[in-house]
């Protein structure tokens, strides 16, 4: 098939290379020259494992291209995929009281209203961004009028994790396409029949419905998230291990494990900003999204939690002290800093005037760019260390988890350890000497 992906994000960049990956021919659309520029030169410009070697060998075969023109990408396409940003509109200047929460859909009508004249007439246009329930509809009707006939619009909202999107995209779970014609579920149908090799669904229903899966999807993990962090937070003051509790409740079946690992919160791209669109979406039908307002103000607090330890330990007196910081993407095997817990640890520690030393394998150039030289940046774990009054993990690396506590404690000026992963066995640091504190389990104090 020829596909035209309009959109070289995340999203767009996964899609596009892996849909090139199963035989399609795949042209890639942005306005940004320089990003398509450095696309050409294989210079890639997120952070996703397995993605640079993906793009280098469709880009070699053909079938993937990178271009700011628009229309000879969309002319020939079969299917045309809108797959911009969808940021929340309280970031936006300007934005009004009414818009608290609500998704900025200026980049999905700049792309409809781009290609839209140029659409062939037996094309489909699918929308894989994330967007508000009706979108579909509004986007059926833009195109109406900029074309002048009626043109089929799918949605088919992606799950992709980051640090796993590759997986993701070629072994799915299940494929959901929110569709009105049998024309489109056939197209769609045979251009993902190569993912759904093993049985997994490809799960029909209207584009309404397919708007809201998504949206569900991740305000249902952030829920997990928060909620294991709230008990965490209670088995503290109470004297249990929240890692007995999530065993003691993990194994029943109907629970399970995933996403109930306590932490600082979470961030990235999605679930902060679906779990208030989708509470938006709730106001604007004249339902009080009672759930998902708590599932956002737990998650807000939480980021605050190593900070708050921190401030204990020293008894509010920051002013000088080194505190160094590992990881500061939000989650391992990205580069995305986007509602990263870090940094609000980061901002609340300058604001105190502590000296902030960071590591973190693959975001501390989006760092850089923030924070400039408020921040010391080391190139490995253990040199962000040299005369650390403490050490702050925010980001679960697997190079963080079987570090040389020897070497640690040597180079700090003392043995603290803010954990908010849970990284390590509280026994074994009281073995090494260290004073631990981590998430959910009483604290080891050596000192």
């Amino acid at each position: 098939m020829k596909i035209a992906i309009i959109g070289t994000g995340y999203v767009g960049l996964v899609t596009g290379t892996c849909l090139a990956d199963s035989g399609n021919d795949v042209a890639c659309v942005d306005i940004d020259q320089a990003k398509i520029e450095r696309l050409e030169h294989g210079d890639i410009p997120i952070y996703e494992p397995g993605l640079a070697e993906l793009i280098e060998r469709n880009a070699s075969a053909g079938r993937l291209k990178f271009t700011t023109d628009t229309a000879a990408a969309v002319r020939p396409a079969q299917l045309v995929f809108i797959a911009v940003g969808t940021p929340m509109c309280d970031d936006r200047e300007g934005a009004k009281p009414d818009e608290k929460g609500a998704a900025d859909l200026k980049y999905v009508w700049g792309a409809v209203d781009s290609f839209g004249p140029h659409l062939a007439k037996e094309a489909i246009v699918v929308i894989k961004s994330t967007v508000p329930v009706g979108t579909n509809a509004k986007v059926y009707s833009r195109l109406k009028e900029l074309t002048g006939r009626t043109c089929d619009v799918a949605s088919n909202p992606e799950f992709l994790k980051e640090g796993a999107a590759i997986n993701d995209f070629q072994y799915p779970d299940r494929v959901v396409i929110g569709v009105r014609t049998k024309e489109a579920e056939e197209a769609l149908n045979e251009l993902y029949g190569p993912f759904l090799r093993t049985d997994k669904p490809m799960l029909v229903m209207t584009p309404e419905s397919a708007e809201l899966t998504k949206y569900v999807a991740n305000a249902l993990l952030s829920t997990k998230i928060s909620f294991i962090n709230e008990m965490a937070n209670l088995c503290e003051k109470l004297g249990g291990d929240i890692n007995d509790v999530r065993r003691g409740i993990g194994h029943d079946r109907r629970i399970g494990f995933q996403f109930l690992f306590p932490g600082v919160g979470y961030g990235g791209s999605c679930f902060p900003k679906d779990v208030r669109a989708l509470g938006h979406l709730a106001r604007q039908v004249g339902i009080e999204p009672l759930l998902l307002d708590s599932v956002d103000e737990v998650n807000n607090r939480q980021k605050h939690v190593l900070m708050h330890k921190i401030e204990q330990h020293f008894d509010g007196h920051l002013a000088g002290k080194r505190i160094a910081i590992w990881g500061l993407a939000f989650k391992p095997k990205t580069d995305d800093v986007r509602e990263a817990p870090a940094l609000t640890l980061i901002d609340h520690l300058l604001q105190h005037g502590a000296k902030v030393a960071v590591h973190d394998p693959e975001a501390m150039d989006n760092v850089r760019t923030s924070y400039g030289e408020k921040l010391v940046y080391s190139n490995s774990p253990i040199d962000a260390l040299d005369g650390a009054d403490a050490l702050a993990i925010n980001t679960e690396w697997g190079e963080f988890r079987n570090p040389d506590f020897a070497e640690m404690k040597h180079r700090m000026r003392s043995a603290v350890i803010f954990d908010g992963r849970n990284l390590y066995d509280p026994q074994h640091m009281r073995e090494h000497g260290f004073t631990y504190y981590s998430i959910g389990r009483q604290p080891v104090k050596t000192v």
